[in-house]
């Protein structure tokens, strides 16, 4: 049973790599002829005009490789994921070729959320004793499942600024996810389904290193984003490790937050940073951390390279003191991240901020 699991789990990532790195120089070509281009401007490090809609050779590869290998019958919320993830690349697409309006983002957004959270009963059902608080009542359980679902999708969203950075943290998430997924026991459906994003994350990234040939696009952010945000809420809502002692369930919810939590921090920061300036949160600027290594010069495959690398070592340090719970992992999360920034800041301040691309 488990030899069949595992050999599943494999199909499915080459399935969705195949499919993907097949996919995109299809796209490119349909983009190029179409004049399907992002271009550049004051705020955006890229210098030249290149193709989007990359996140859907993403989506496509992935959902192949869901439907194809993954049981509906022991999982069967994914039919929901399925529908979930339509609309989700939908309001992708139309963003990317013609714009859309944050509202009507967020309201599709919050729809194809619900899709999941009501119809697919995927909810964060307890807080396991963060701030004093157990179960939670149904409808807070709703409310904040959401909520969750839409920070994460546009933590992806916003991170996604300079080649290969979304990607390469999307398949960092991905495949921790499908390992930690196995190594449970009996939750291989879920594994299949993080290898899968795996896999089609790496036949996109073959296209988005330097020089990048094409951008995954809001599509492909928000449609990394929404899979990595319902990986996580199966991650936190196991109930049975299986006897893995080695795995305290109690501090699933920060375990499951290390995996994502480099974009989580860099959304928070930012957004602060905005309102702190009396400006819209959602106003793009030049504030991120990957933005900061660029500024020391650092290319953009090396600022890559090294943001990865952080997200590696915060998955790292949560895994080596899950015993300690919940609250002890988000001080190391949050103390790492926050001495890292200063670092970033201080180099900028000492050696001088060089210019990225000239703006």
């Amino acid at each position: 049973m488990i030899n069949n699991e595992i050999y599943n789990i494999f199909l499915s990532f080459f399935t969705a790599f195949a499919i993907t790195f097949l996919a995109i120089p299809v796209i490119i070509k349909v983009a190029k002829e179409k004049h399907l281009f992002d271009f550049p401007d004051e705020r955006k490090v890229h210098s030249s005009k290149i193709p989007t809609l990359g996140g859907i050779g993403i989506f496509l590869g992935f959902l192949f490789a869901m439907t194809f290998w993954t049981r509906f019958i022991e999982c069967w919320h994914l039919q929901y994921l399925t529908a979930s993830l339509i609309i989700i690349s939908f309001l992708g697409i139309k963003d990317d070729l013609i714009g859309l309006s944050a509202f009507k983002k967020a309201v599709g957004q919050v729809f194809a959320a619900l899709i999941l959270v009501i119809w697919g009963d995927l909810r964060i059902e307890s807080f396991y004793n963060i701030f004093g608080v157990q179960e939670l009542p149904y409808m807070i359980s709703v409310l904040f499942t959401t909520f969750t679902i839409i920070v994460i999708i546009n933590a992806y969203n916003l991170i996604d600024g300079i080649d290969g950075l979304a990607a390469s943290l999307g398949l960092v998430a991905s495949v921790t996810f499908g390992v930690l997924f196995f190594m449970t026991g009996k939750n291989y459906q879920q594994s299949i389904l993080a290898f899968s994003l795996a896999g089609g994350l790496l036949g996109f990234l073959k296209f988005n290193i330097t020089p990048a040939k094409i951008f995954m696009g809001d599509t492909g952010s928000m449609v990394v984003g929404f899979i990595v945000a319902f990986l996580a809420l199966e991650f936190i809502e196991i109930k049975d490790f299986a006897g893995n002692s080695w795995l305290a369930v109690g501090a699933a919810p920060l375990i499951s937050m290390s995996l994502i939590f480099v974009p989580l921090y860099d959304l928070a920061r930012v957004f602060g940073i905005r309102l702190w300036n009396k400006r819209s949160p959602f106003r793009a600027d030049q504030n991120h951390l990957h933005h900061m290594l660029l500024k020391l010069g650092f290319s953009h495959m090396y600022s890559t390279f090294i943001m990865t690398l952080f997200a590696s070592l915060l998955i790292l340090l949560a895994l080596m003191f899950e015993r300690l719970g919940n609250y002890w992992i988000g001080a190391i999360l949050l103390s790492t991240c926050l001495l890292f920034t200063y670092i970033l800041w201080g180099l900028v301040k000492k050696r001088g901020a060089k210019q990225i691309n000239g703006k």
